[in-house]
């Protein structure tokens, strides 16, 4: 067998949602585009719509994956992670900013100079954006 030169690893982000994956994966969809999958658990207790077991968006800058479905203890949102994304320059940053903050009641008012700037998006997902 012959080696390979390629990588036997990918990375992408998993995130879990408090009951809206379908609708975050497809608002993310709109930001960087890519193809959509869902496995669905039919049934579940505690759930008033099916929730998602599994989905996943799959586009060329990024690969997320997410759950309806959390930890016994219940999602906590913290500001110890963060999805780092390298943008080509200050323009490409701009327009995926305005993408992320589509629905945010307070959207960003940084300075576009910064070389990181970090927002977070309307499902509480921290995101730092270098340029």
């Amino acid at each position: 067998m012959a080696a390979s030169n390629q990588n036997p690893f990918v990375s992408a982000v998993f995130l879990t949602f408090s009951g809206n994956c379908k609708e975050a994966l497809t608002f993310y969809q709109t930001c960087f585009g890519g193809a959509l999958q869902f496995d669905f658990f039919e049934g579940l207790q505690g759930y008033e719509k099916m929730p998602v077991i599994n989905g996943s968006l799959v586009s060329e800058s990024i690969n997320i994956h997410g759950s309806d479905l959390v930890h016994n203890e219940g999602r906590i949102l913290g500001n110890h992670i963060a999805i780092f994304m390298q943008c080509q320059n200050t323009t490409v940053r701009k327009a995926l900013i305005e993408k992320l903050q589509l629905n945010k009641k307070v959207p960003f008012a940084g300075n576009d100079d910064e070389k990181l700037i970090e927002i977070t998006d309307a499902f509480d997902v921290r995101w730092i954006l270098h340029a």
